[in-house]
Formats: structure tokens, sequence, C-alpha cells
């Protein structure tokens, strides 16, 4: 079994946004033949909880000072909150990449994390924290596009819900992708870097489900993140850019959907 090559490195860290949160950094077995990392937060209540992995987007889990993002450490608070552990899973950072949010030619694919998504699941189901029958995923940008590819894999089927934070569909609109287990898409309708029209259609199209918010652009659920642009590959606009940043509004409705979904039976 695959958990029992994992290595447990027990190191605490303070996620600071909106309050501590203690983690550890774990380690386990990736689909490839190599090592994966991993950053877990656990609840406070005994017994085996129900567990979010969460996915990174194109900037890679961890700030330039080492730190795990904001967006991704607002979330693990919040979840740990509700009684959920949290497994942040770095794709990156164990094949030494930094980011690829401005690469077109990427040495790691969605695709190619989804291997990453189900090497986590491996390594939660051998754990006697986590309640195997309600691991689900949440991924944001590009871990928001393998999110989706992860709902359109048979193993899929081993998670409760999958949602998706503004992934980018297009390519998934040209095949036959229907979701095999319950699949959210939050989407701002004014995002320029992976626009709202194809993931609504494909939404339409197979079933999954779909939630828009207005004038909300990319990285809308982020907790501080001011209005701006930014060069960065895939734009929809001539000039290269694109528009990320924080809408209160938008983050909280998204925030009040999200723990309404994994809280469904």
């Amino acid at each position: 079994m695959l958990h029992r090559a994992v290595r447990l490195a027990a190191i605490l860290s303070c996620l600071s946004c909106g309050g501590a949160l203690a983690s550890e950094k774990v380690s386990f077995p990736s689909r490839d033949g190599g090592e994966l990392a991993g950053w877990l937060s656990r609840p406070a209540a005994p017994g085996p909880s129900p567990v979010v992995i969460g996915l990174h987007g194109c900037a890679g889990l961890s700030t330039r000072t080492g730190e795990i993002g904001p967006r991704e450490t607002d979330w693990s608070r919040r979840l740990t909150a509700a009684g959920f552990a949290v497994l942040l899973v770095d794709s990156f950072g164990p094949r030494g990449i930094k980011a690829l949010c401005n690469s077109r030619e990427r040495s790691l694919t969605p695709a190619g994390r989804t291997r990453d998504a189900f090497a986590a699941l491996d390594w939660l189901e051998g754990q006697g924290f986590a309640d195997p029958k309600r691991v689900s995923v949440i991924g944001w940008s590009n871990g928001g596009s393998t999110a989706l590819r992860i709902a359109g894999d048979r193993e899929a089927r081993r998670l409760r819900h999958v949602i998706a934070f503004y992934p980018g569909c297009r390519v998934l609109l040209k095949r036959d992708w229907r979701p095999q287990t319950d699949t959210a898409i939050f989407q701002g309708l004014a995002d320029d870097w992976t626009p709202a029209p194809p993931c609504q259609e494909l939404a339409q199209r197979s079933g999954a489900r779909f939630v828009g918010f207005p004038g909300a652009y990319h990285d809308f659920d982020h907790p501080n993140l001011p209005l701006r642009e930014r060069k960065a590959a895939y734009s929809q606009r001539p000039d290269g850019m694109v528009t990320i940043g924080s809408d209160p509004e938008a983050r909280a409705k998204a925030i009040a959907a999200v723990m309404a979904i994994l809280k469904t039976p």
C-alpha cells in the first residue's frame, strides 16, 4: 500500500491570515515514482474527519517568502474551523517548479496534476484521522482546471465533492467530459483569464453545477488582493494582460455556498 511508504514530518507552521493555524508538513508517494509534499491541518474534534484536498494555482502553493499563500491559508482556516481536515498538495515544490503563470509550454499540466490528487487520496485512506468516504477536492485556477479533470475520471467516484474555482474549460468542451461525482464550478463572470462562458456551456452540457458572480474577476475569493492587472499566459485580451483581485460580495457568497456543498450528506 502506498501509505506504508509515507514519511511524515511533523513540522509546525504558523499560517497567518485571520488567525494562526497549526499545520504539519507531510510527504507521500506520487504516482509518477517521485514524492509529493503537502500541508495538513486538522480540526480539534477527535475521531475521523471529513477531508478537503486543496489544489493551488499556477503561482504555486507558497509565496516568495516561503509561506503558504493567503488564499489557501484562509480557506484552510475556515474549513478546519468547520470540522474538516485540509490537505494542501504542493505539486510544484517537489518538482523544482516555482510558477507556471507566464508559461505557455508547461512542464506540468492539469492532467498530470490529477495523479497528484489521487496520490493524496491514496494516502488519506490509510490515515486514521480521515473519513475515507467523505473526501472532497477544491482547486483554484490551474488547480481548478485540475479539479475538473479529476471529476471526469472514474476514480472521482471515490470522492464526495469536487469544487473548481475559475478553471479553464475550453479544452474540456472539445471532449465528452462528464463528472463522475458531485461537481461545482465557481466563476467570476468578468474573468478575462479563464472566461466564464465555456464553463457555463460545459456545466449545462454535462450536468455539473455552475455558480457565476457578476462583475467578479479571477481570484475573487482571495481574502485581500487589490484589483490589478498582470501579464499572463492564455490571456483573453490582445495586450496579454489579465485582471485579478478580490470581490468581497462574491467571496462571501462563494464561502457560504462551498460550506453548504461540503456539508451535504
